[in-house]
């Protein structure tokens, strides 16, 4: 089978290969580990800003999350204020 380079200047993203290759995730997770690889860090990274760019509902995206977060790709820490409240959970994504 013939494989085609083209040579890239401007949006592309560049990632390792690692999780793609893994045996132990689904197809549905490695796109989605790909895809928030390739977003901005300022960007909403939360269920509900994953589920808007994509065709899945927020309960698909959480599944993917947890296996990508059981997997070692993804650290959920979930932030508190001063009083001890929760607020936003931080995602650290790991190639």
């Amino acid at each position: 089978m013939a494989v085609f380079r083209i040579e890239k200047t401007q949006n592309y993203t560049v990632m390792s290969n690692h999780h793609l290759r893994s045996k132990d995730l689904t197809l549905k997770a490695k796109g989605l580990l790909s895809q928030m690889l390739s977003l901005p860090d300022e960007w909403d990274f939360t269920l509900a800003g994953l589920a808007a760019i994509n065709k899945k509902s927020v309960d698909a995206i959480r599944t993917a999350v947890w296996k990508l977060e059981r997997a070692g790709y993804i650290e959920l820490i979930q932030g508190r204020d001063a009083k001890g409240k929760m607020v936003a959970i931080e995602y650290i994504i790991y190639e």
